[in-house]
């Protein structure tokens, strides 16, 4: 379903769309902070968000989306989202896209691990924004 009101200052359409989600937040106070939610919505600038945990305005994040398609009918996806919080209120969010890409997953979903995995993709792509090697999109979420 495509959302847009009157007041909407956006400039991009959002579609309502609930799927599992689990995030990573890269937080220079407190390292890396992991957890999961729903996504509310879904645009070409941003995503809405619940999530379990308080989040931070201006944080890095990392969001795994369940996506709704099978690749080849059989393989389930994931989109892979980078970007940054741009909103809080409560335990809902929304942040920008960035930087996206499509995974597959495996079969049946795994429990959320206790500990971050160490690839470090989430803080090689921050740390890049922070440096400006890496150019982040002004979305109009």
């Amino acid at each position: 379903m495509l959302l847009r009101k009157e007041t909407d200052r956006r400039n991009k359409h959002r579609f309502t769309i609930q799927r599992e989600l689990r995030y990573k937040v890269a937080d220079d106070r407190v390292g890396t902070v992991t957890g999961h939610g729903q996504t509310i919505d879904i645009g070409s600038g941003g995503v809405a968000f619940a999530a379990e945990g308080a989040l931070t305005k201006g944080s890095f994040i990392e969001l795994s989306i369940s996506w709704p398609v099978l690749l080849d009918e059989n393989c389930p996806m994931r989109l892979i989202v980078f970007g940054r919080i741009l909103r809080v209120q409560a335990k809902r969010a929304a942040c920008s896209i960035d930087k996206w890409e499509f995974r597959t997953q495996a079969r049946t979903l795994q429990a959320v691990p206790s500990q971050p995995r160490a690839d470090g993709m989430l803080k090689r792509w921050a740390d890049g924004i922070r440096k400006g090697t890496l150019k982040a999109t002004a979305a109009n979420f």
